[in-house]
C-alpha cells in the first residue's frame, strides 16, 4: 500500500478529515458549554396574545423547572414541553429558544366548565378532566356539575350546550347533568328542578322530552311556583312531578 501514492493520499486525506472534524466537533463542544449560554430565563405566553390566567410562577418552578436540564443548544425541547404539560392548568405547551439564553413556552390553559364527579376534578370547556385548584376555577361563580362513565366526557358537554339551548325560551340553565351507567340522562337547573329525561332512544328523544315539559311548564311554574324538585320525563305521554309538600303523576305508563 505504501507504494501506491494514489491510495496513501486518500488515506491522508480520510485521516485528516476526520482530524478536522474532531477539532470542529471538540470546538463546538467547548462553545456550547460556555456560561453564556445557561438558561437565563423561561418566558411564559398564552396561545393567541392572550393573558396566561392560572399558571403562576411559584407553580412553574415547583412543577416544571426542576425536570429541565441542560442549557440553551443541550436542552431537550421535548422534554421541556412534556414539563410544563405536567403543570396544573396547562393543557398544551410548546418550547423555542431563543437566543442565547431563553426559552420561550406558549401554553393552552385549560378553560374550566364545571366539576367532574366526585373526586375534585374539573371539566374542560373542551371535555378534557382536569386537576387544579377548585377555588381558582370557582374564582367568578359556582361551576356546574357534571359526571358519567369513564370516556363520556366529550358527549356529556356537547350535551350540556344542547340543554342550555333547549331550556333558553324557559328562561332556565342547566347547572347540572349527569350521564348514569346506563345512559339515562338527568339534568339539573336553575330554579332547582331535576329533570330524568331517561335514555336516548333516537336523535329526538331527549328534544322531544324536553319540549313536551316546556309546554306545561308555565302552568306548572304558575301553580306550584318554586316549589318544584323534580320532574320524571320517562313516560311517553305523561310526566310524574314531586313538589314540596305534593307529588303527582300524568300518564303513568312505563317509563322509557
Amino acid at each position: 500500500m505504501w507504494h501506491d501514492i494514489r491510495m496513501l493520499n486518500a488515506s491522508t486525506n480520510a485521516l485528516l478529515g476526520v482530524f478536522v472534524l474532531s477539532l470542529l466537533g471538540a470546538g463546538t463542544w467547548w462553545v456550547t458549554q460556555r456560561p453564556m449560554f445557561t438558561l437565563r430565563a423561561i418566558e411564559i405566553e398564552a396561545v393567541g396574545g392572550k393573558a396566561v390566567q392560572h399558571v403562576n410562577a411559584a407553580t412553574v418552578r415547583a412543577t416544571a423547572v426542576p425536570r429541565i436540564k441542560g442549557n440553551f443548544f443541550t436542552a431537550n425541547l421535548d422534554t421541556v414541553r412534556t414539563a410544563f404539560e405536567a403543570v396544573p392548568w396547562v393543557r398544551k405547551a410548546a418550547v423555542r429558544r431563543e437566543w442565547p439564553n431563553k426559552l420561550i413556552v406558549t401554553v393552552e390553559e385549560h378553560e374550566p366548565l364545571g366539576t367532574w364527579g366526585d373526586d375534585g376534578k374539573l371539566l374542560s370547556v373542551k371535555g378534557d378532566v382536569f386537576t387544579a385548584n377548585l377555588a381558582e376555577a370557582e374564582e367568578d361563580g359556582e361551576l356546574p356539575e357534571f359526571s358519567g362513565p369513564d370516556g363520556s366526557e366529550k358527549e356529556v358537554v356537547a350535551r350540556y350546550r344542547e340543554f342550555a339551548e333547549w331550556f333558553k325560551p324557559a328562561k332556565l340553565m342547566p347547572e347540572g347533568v349527569q350521564l348514569s351507567s346506563r345512559y339515562a340522562w338527568t339534568v339539573k337547573l336553575s330554579n332547582g328542578m331535576t329533570v330524568d329525561l331517561g335514555r336516548e332512544q333516537n336523535k329526538a328523544t331527549l328534544k322531544d322530552r324536553v319540549d313536551r315539559l316546556l309546554t306545561v311548564y308555565p302552568q306548572l311554574a304558575a301553580r306550584l311556583q318554586d316549589r318544584i324538585e323534580s320532574v320524571d320525563m320517562r313516560y311517553p305521554n305523561g310526566l310524574a312531578l314531586k313538589a314540596q309538600g305534593l307529588a303527582f303523576g300524568l300518564d303513568k305508563k312505563t317509563k322509557r
